[in-house]
């Protein structure tokens, strides 16, 4: 059977299109990057000076910072992943009521930032003693409107029939969860982890309102205090810059598979 010849004049919308497209995600990739070329260039002036890499790390004190940074966005992490996964699970698979109350109570906070909400918060966590501490950097995102959303449309593309079948084996509802709907869950839990890890690495708010004792001083607060102290030496504050970008850019590129596959498998089923 001979292949029928197709002319220049059918290739043609379809390269025009395929270069369309290159050029456009091309430029695009220019206005994202851009920036962030300037910041690694100014870092290193004059002439690809290194040493304000090591000025930035000591004149921002930025190893503890590091660490109460990362301390607290593990914390996020592991307190609105159960938060999540336990109100994600009953919100797809349990019937009770109010459901659709309680569903739409969980999409309109989405849209509502913890600004908004400051003085509430700020009055429950002095009256727990909370203020300075820690757990006043954790508690406030412990919940997450949008991590209970996605993991819940996650969980609702997870067959029902295979809890049904578990059950029939005997498998007990925790047994479930814990067994099956998480290691089935893992790009939702991926994507839930890796926003909330990134959302408190760079928030500046909370520790500006809630802390002020020194030592629970974050990342972003020391690059405030930074950008105060040497307005004029702009080397040394984006040197600063990209040494607080690092570990988000890392954690990123190691979770950008399961994160993209998270987003896009989630949809808006139900």
């Amino acid at each position: 059977m001979n292949t029928p010849w197709v002319g220049p004049a059918k290739l043609a919308p379809s390269r025009l299109l395929l270069w369309l497209s290159t050029l456009v995600l091309g430029l695009g990739a220019i206005v994202v990057l851009w920036p962030g070329w300037v910041v690694v260039q100014t870092s290193l002036r004059p002439g690809w000076h290194w040493q304000n890499y090591v000025s930035a790390w000591q004149q921002a004190q930025l190893l503890p910072a590091f660490i109460v940074s990362a301390v607290v966005a593990v914390g996020v992490v592991i307190t609105q992943g159960l938060t999540s996964v336990l109100a994600g699970y009953a919100l797809a698979r349990y019937q009770f009521t109010g459901k659709n109350l309680v569903l739409a109570l969980v999409i309109a906070s989405i849209v509502v930032p913890l600004p908004v909400l400051v003085i509430p918060v700020f009055l429950i966590l002095k009256t727990g003693h909370l203020l300075n501490t820690i757990w006043a950097l954790i508690l406030p995102s412990s919940a997450s409107g949008f991590s209970i959303f996605l993991l819940r449309q996650y969980f609702l593309t997870i067959p029902v029939e295979l809890e049904a079948q578990a059950m029939i084996d005997g498998a007990k509802p925790w047994q479930i969860l814990w067994e099956i709907i998480l290691p089935l869950s893992r790009p939702a839990l991926v994507t839930v982890g890796l926003l909330a890890f990134i959302g408190e690495w760079n928030d500046l708010f909370k520790p500006l309102v809630f802390t002020t004792r020194p030592e629970l001083r974050t990342v972003q607060l020391a690059l405030a205090s930074l950008q105060e102290q040497f307005t004029s030496d702009w080397a040394v504050l984006m040197a600063a810059i990209v040494l607080a970008t690092l570990p988000i850019v890392v954690l990123f590129l190691w979770g950008q598979r399961a994160l993209l596959q998270g987003i896009a498998t989630t949809g808006l089923k139900g």
